[in-house]
């Protein structure tokens, strides 16, 4: 009886163990050669283990290279502390205040170094609904794992022997094309409630389903999202429309009812026959735009999804009896207010989509001078971009975008030519502006 009662607890304590080993997968199981991670990363754990430290890439580049796709950027996971990582790179900086983080420049390339993460306690600083606020707690590479989202994400590459090690069943999960939660969800949400909008994210971009003990939980904690920081916000609805996936998120989002707590204003968006074909057609653009390879402008992103409630407050000025042009201005401050207080959009990219959306009226002026003042604005090409999808959801008439097609690509006379006759009354503006010739004095001579 002895025996075995000893037997069963050297049996639990082993097996206790057992779960804090990683699986060590080999190359010639995963085939990710250390050359296809950026030198950059190559280079920065290299020097770490020179200085005695453990250094692996980490996360999303691993489990992108795990599916095929080719990662966005590479982060580091270590041992060291922040300091002993800024004192071992000299172009280095730390920055973050929930939890420090370190930036190390290599070239063109900059990488984000984090030091192992330790087990939250009850000393940890949180707010009323449990959310993380202060997270500068450091612990074993094992901690640092299971604080990791995602089964996908808590996996780590040492470029040094090519192995992946795996502390989570991450690789399996990926092979049955599950995203997985580490630990109880909604422990996990009220920690950080980022992680749904990440879940829907990485689900539409990788084509993983969503585990079920992760997804229940997220439409009945979406409220938790009213707690977290505007800029934070802004930043994970960024990724999402830049993801090369949005139409798929966008979609999601609104299923797991998760698009009030981020937009407040997307589920009437979507609920607009005309809205929601607009936004569809501009997220679909940008999807085609993120796949080949170009830029895309976080300005015209927010300028699309927001500009049917600039219509709708628009249309409600100019009816009380609002000039036109005050009007849309008044109606652009209107709705940049009320999604301020959910997004940190920043001046410089609330000025862009100011920008985009004051060259609309513009685009109906087809005589005179100024269609040619119009080529001649810096934002021109994004607000005539915006027309195009204007278009292409059936909001103007064609025609007005075909006539700009042809004449930003005609040569001058065919300008001219293409110019509309202005109206009566333009031209009595016009001449109404023109200066009188001054009265004759005294010093005149007489002619």
């Amino acid at each position: 009886m002895i025996r075995k009662l000893i037997s069963r607890v050297f049996s639990g304590k082993k097996a206790q163990a057992s779960r804090h080993e990683p699986a060590v997968i080999p190359v010639s199981s995963h085939g990710i050669t250390r050359d296809r991670i950026s030198s950059g990363s190559r280079r920065v754990c290299e020097t770490l283990q020179e200085h005695g430290f453990k250094a692996y890439v980490v996360g999303g580049a691993v489990r992108d290279l795990l599916i095929g796709a080719d990662p966005k950027d590479f982060d580091v996971a270590t041992n060291a502390t922040p300091e002993e990582v800024r004192r071992a790179f000299r172009r280095s900086r730390i920055i973050g205040r929930r939890f420090q983080i370190v930036h190390v420049m290599m070239g063109q390339e900059t990488l984000e170094v984090t030091t192992f993460r330790g087990t939250l306690d009850e000393k940890t600083k949180t707010d009323e609904h449990g959310r993380v606020l202060h997270d500068n707690v450091f612990g074993s590479q094992a901690e640092d794992a299971a604080r990791r989202d995602f089964t996908a994400n808590a996996l780590y590459y040492d470029p040094a022997t090519e192995a992946v090690l795996d502390y989570h069943h991450g690789v399996g999960d990926l092979k049955a094309r599950t995203l997985r939660m580490i630990g109880e969800p909604r422990a996990r949400y009220r920690e950080d409630p980022v992680r749904m909008l990440r879940a829907v994210r990485l689900a539409a971009k990788l084509g993983l389903s969503i585990d079920p003990e992760a997804k229940k939980p997220i439409r009945e904690m979406a409220d938790l999202l009213e707690n977290v920081p505007a800029a934070r916000l802004f930043d994970e609805m960024l990724k999402l429309l830049t993801s090369g996936h949005s139409v798929k998120c966008i979609t999601q989002l609104r299923d797991e009812g998760l698009h009030h707590g981020l937009l407040p204003l997307l589920d009437v968006i979507l609920e607009q026959p005309m809205g929601e074909k607009f936004v569809m057609a501009a997220l679909a653009n940008t999807d085609d735009r993120v796949r080949r390879g170009k830029g895309t402008s976080p300005g015209f992103l927010f300028a699309t999804l927001l500009w049917h409630e600039v219509l709708a407050h628009w249309e409600k000025l100019k009816a009380s009896g609002e000039l036109k042009i005050p009007a849309l201005y008044q109606a652009m401050d209107y709705v940049l207010d009320v999604q301020s207080e959910k997004l940190a959009i920043t001046r410089r990219i609330a000025g862009d989509i100011k920008d985009i959306w004051s060259l609309q009226p513009r685009f109906e002026q087809r005589a005179g001078k100024r269609p040619y003042a119009l080529l001649e604005q810096p934002r021109f090409r994004a607000g005539y971009d915006f027309l195009l999808l204007r278009a292409q959801a059936g909001e103007i008439d064609n025609e007005v975008a075909e006539w700009w097609t042809e004449f930003q690509n005609a040569d001058g006379n065919q300008r001219g030519e293409m110019l509309l006759p202005e109206a009566a009354g333009d031209k009595k503006k016009r001449r109404r502006k023109r200066k009188k010739p001054a009265a004759a004095t005294a010093d005149t001579p007489a002619t």
